[in-house]
C-alpha cells in the first residue's frame, strides 16, 4: 500500500484548490429540486392542500437524507392549523351609510372574516386621514378625535414622500393604530397613488378571495387586532356617502393626499354606518419543515441563525384565462425553496460545522399574508436557552439571467449589510440599493414576521444590473402569479448555482463571526421592535 503513497499525495494536491474553494454547488441539482416542486402533480402547492404536504414530505426527506436534525419532536414538521373563511354565497354583504346600501361588488370591498361569521355592527364614524400612529415619528392621526365604539375611515398607504419603508410598516400598521384608539372597525379608501398602480375593479376582486388565518390556542383564528371587527374598503358613490353632511368633499382631500407631505386632517362624519356580512369557516391543516445544523462552539451554540424560503404557491384556480389552471410557482417560490435546500447541502458536506446553529425552515400560507413564518415567529422551535439571531429569506430569486448584483432588502438597518457585501464580493457580485423603495418590499415577506419580534433580517434577491431589471420586469409584467410561472420558464441554472453559493456565504459568515447581527443605533425598525437591544454604531 506504501507504494501508492506518491500518487495520493498527488490526488490531494490537485485536490487542493478545490477544496480551498469551499463547497461546490451542482446546477444540476437545484433544477431538479424546481422541476419537482413545480411540477404539476403537486397542484400549485397551495397552503392546506396535498400538493402542499407532498412537498414537505419532499423537503423533509432531503433534510433527513443530510443528516440535519428534527427541530420539533420526533418530527420534521411544526403544525400550522389554518382557518380559512369565505363569504356566504347566499347573503350578500352589505355597507349601510346614513340609510343607504351598498353591496359589496360594486362601489363597496368586502371581505369574509373567521372571527365572527354572523355579523351585523352599526356605528358612528370618524375620518382620519392616513390613519397613521407612531410616537417616534410624531405622528399622531387621531391626535384629538373621538374613536371609541366607531369605524376608523382612513385613506391607503402613506403620505407622499414618507421614507418608503416607514410608510410600508406604519400603513400595515393602520388596524393596530385603530384599535388603539378604541375603534371597532376600519374603512379604507383607495388613495390615488394606490388606485395609480390597481385599478378599483382588481381591489374589489381580491376583497372576495378567501381570508386566511392561523388557529390560535383558543381555536379562534388569529389576529393582532382583536377589537377590529369590522372592515371593507370604498369607492365611489360609497364615498361620497360617507362625507355627505360633513362640509368636506373627497376630491380636495385627494387632491391634498396627491401632494407631497400631503397630510389630511381628521374629522368626525355624519352618516352612521352599518356592516352586514356572513361567513363560512373551514379549517385546513399544514405545517412548516424545519431542521436544525447544531453549532460547534459551545459558547455560541445556543444563538441561531435561519435560512428560510416559503413553500405554499397558489394551486389551483378555475378563475386562471386560459387552459391551464396551475399555478406551479417555479420561481414564486420554488427556485427560493431549491436554494435553501442547495445551502444546507453545503453545510453538510462542508465538513466544518458553523459556530453557531443554523436553522433550516420552508414555510406555509405566506402567500395568504405570511402566515407560516408569522406561526414560527410566535412559536418557537429553538430548546431552552436558544435565541434566534439573525434570519435570511429566499423569495423568488428571478433566475433566468447571469447576475452581477444582488439586493438585500433591510441590509440598511442592520449589521448584517456588511456581511451580505462580503459574501456577494467573495462570489464576484455587487451589493446594490433597493431598486424599488416605493413597493416597501422589506415589509412584504416572511421575515418581516421576526423583524415584528426584533429580530435582524434581510430578504435577498437577484440585483437589476445589466439586463436584471428587464428580467425582473417582464417576469412581474408577464408571469408573477401566473399559471405560466412553471419550469419553462428560461431558467439560468449556472446563476441558480451562483445564488446558492452567496446565500452560502452569508449563512456562513453570520455564523461564524464573533458577534451576532445588531440593529443601527437610531434604525426605525430597531427602535420600534427591539428597543432595548444593544445597537452598533450607525455606519458613516
Amino acid at each position: 500500500m506504501f507504494r501508492r503513497l506518491p500518487l495520493l499525495v498527488s490526488l490531494l494536491a490537485l485536490s487542493a484548490p478545490a477544496l480551498a474553494q469551499g463547497p461546490t454547488f451542482s446546477p444540476d441539482a437545484i433544477r431538479a429540486d424546481v422541476s419537482f416542486l413545480a411540477d404539476d402533480l403537486l397542484e400549485g402547492r397551495d397552503a392546506g392542500t396535498r400538493g402542499y404536504d407532498i412537498a414537505a414530505r419532499y423537503v423533509a426527506a432531503r433534510f433527513a437524507a443530510l443528516g440535519l436534525q428534527q427541530a420539533v419532536k420526533d418530527s420534521w414538521y411544526q403544525p400550522v392549523m389554518l382557518a380559512v373563511a369565505e363569504l356566504d354565497a347566499k347573503v350578500k354583504p352589505a355597507l349601510t351609510i346614513g340609510g343607504t346600501r351598498f353591496d359589496t361588488g360594486g362601489d363597496v370591498a368586502i371581505g369574509a372574516f373567521g372571527r365572527e361569521p354572523v355579523q351585523s355592527i352599526e356605528a358612528g364614524a370618524v375620518f382620519v386621514g392616513y390613519g397613521l400612529q407612531s410616537d417616534r415619528e410624531k405622528i399622531d392621526d387621531y391626535a384629538g378625535l373621538d374613536l371609541r365604539g366607531k369605524f376608523a375611515v382612513a385613506l391607503s398607504g402613506s403620505p407622499v414622500g414618507m421614507p418608503s419603508e416607514v410608510g410600508a410598516h406604519l400603513a400595515a400598521e393602520k388596524a393596530l393604530a385603530a384599535q388603539k384608539a378604541g375603534a371597532i372597525g376600519l374603512i379604507t379608501i383607495p388613495s390615488p397613488s394606490l388606485l395609480a398602480r390597481t385599478p378599483w375593479e382588481k381591489l374589489r376582486d381580491r376583497a372576495s378571495e378567501p381570508t386566511v388565518s392561523w388557529l390560535d390556542a383558543q381555536a379562534k383564528p388569529f389576529t393582532r387586532t382583536p377589537a377590529i371587527r369590522g372592515s371593507a374598503s370604498v369607492n365611489g358613490a360609497a364615498t361620497d356617502a360617507l362625507f355627505a353632511g360633513s362640509g368636506r368633499k373627497i376630491a380636495a382631500i385627494m387632491q391634498l393626499a396627491g401632494k407631497k407631505g400631503g397630510r389630511p386632517k381628521g374629522f368626525a362624519l355624519k352618516p352612521l354606518i352599518r356592516l352586514d356580512r356572513t361567513s363560512t369557516v373551514r379549517t385546513a391543516a399544514s405545517s412548516n419543515v424545519i431542521a436544525i445544523l447544531p453549532g460547534s462552539d459551545p459558547s455560541l451554540e445556543h444563538e441561531y441563525v435561519l435560512l428560510m424560503a416559503h413553500l405554499d404557491h397558489n394551486g389551483v384556480r378555475e378563475s386562471a384565462k386560459g387552459p391551464d389552471k396551475i399555478y406551479n410557482g417555479a420561481m414564486d417560490n420554488a427556485s427560493g425553496t431549491a436554494t435553501m435546500l442547495a445551502v444546507a447541502k453545503a453545510f453538510a458536506d462542508s465538513g466544518t460545522r458553523p459556530k453557531r446553529s443554523i436553522l433550516f425552515a420552508a414555510v406555509t400560507a405566506e402567500e395568504d399574508g405570511l402566515l407560516g413564518s408569522q406561526y414560527l415567529a410566535r412559536n418557537p422551535v429553538l430548546p431552552t436557552g436558544g435565541k434566534l439571531v439573525g434570519v435570511v429569506n429566499l423569495d423568488m430569486p428571478i433566475l433566468t439571467y447571469d447576475f452581477a448584483d444582488v439586493v438585500a432588502f433591510g441590509a440598511e438597518h442592520s449589521t448584517l449589510g456588511p456581511i451580505v457585501d462580503r459574501a456577494a464580493k467573495s462570489a464576484g457580485v455587487t451589493l446594490s440599493p433597493d431598486p424599488l423603495p416605493a413597493e416597501g418590499l422589506f415589509t412584504r415577506s416572511d421575515h418581516y414576521r421576526f423583524v415584528q419580534e426584533g429580530v435582524p433580517s434581510v430578504f435577498l434577491m437577484t440585483g437589476f444590473a445589466g439586463p436584471g431589471k428587464a428580467a425582473f420586469e417582464h417576469f412581474l409584467k408577464t408571469d408573477y402569479h401566473q399559471p405560466s410561472d412553471q419550469i419553462s420558464l428560461p431558467f439560468n441554472w449556472q446563476a441558480a448555482a451562483k445564488f446558492a453559493r452567496v446565500n452560502y456565504a452569508i449563512a456562513r459568515d453570520i455564523a461564524d463571526a464573533p458577534q451576532a447581527p445588531l440593529w443601527y443605533q437610531g434604525d426605525f425598525f430597531g427602535d420600534a421592535f427591539a428597543p432595548d437591544q444593544p445597537k452598533a454604531s450607525t455606519p458613516k
